[in-house]
């Protein structure tokens, strides 16, 4: 999975990063909140961490430029404003799931399953990609060439899913 990460604090962002390559997915971070809207109206990604407290152009007005220019791909918040009115708010302007910080590095993976599942669902995605002569299983990360599973590492399922997601 592509993940862009919005996040100007480099030890979370670093932390983010590592976390998220040991699971297998791609990331790219933004530092703050122009650079991450430019990247993420110009990327193809799957998932956007986003900060609200962020240089230049706060999380509040990236999330909103996105979904006014309809740009769908799941959003969750990561911010240390943990207000209800924050929280609220956050749902409100178009963010998929809105977490405070400090949070648990497996707190953040079952919600970025779970707000991709919702995605995957709502999208009509089905969760096998098949092409030719192969298929792989989003669900149980598994791939397989006539039919017989390929033992690979997260990282080369990572590559495969994302080949076989955007044909050509």
């Amino acid at each position: 999975m592509r993940i862009l990460i919005i996040e100007d604090e480099e030890r979370i962002a670093d932390f983010l990063q590592r976390g998220l390559r040991a699971e297998g997915h791609f990331c790219v971070v933004a530092n703050d909140g122009e650079a991450g809207l430019s990247l993420a109206l110009e990327g193809d990604f799957d998932l956007v961490l986003l900060d609200m407290m962020l240089p230049g152009m706060h999380g509040r007005e990236v999330c909103q430029q996105l979904r006014i220019n309809k740009v769908s791909t799941p959003l969750i918040i990561l911010s240390a404003m943990d207000s209800l009115d924050d929280v609220v708010a956050g749902l409100r302007m178009g963010a998929d799931d809105y977490m405070t910080k400090p949070f648990s590095f497996e707190e953040l993976l079952a919600r970025v399953e779970s707000v991709m599942r919702r995605n995957t669902i709502a999208s009509g995605e089905g969760d096998q990609v098949a092409t030719g002569r192969l298929a792989f299983d989003r669900q149980s990360m598994r791939f397989f060439v006539d039919g017989n599973e390929v033992r690979m590492t997260a990282k080369e399922l990572a590559i495969i899913e994302l080949l076989m997601s955007n044909p050509g």
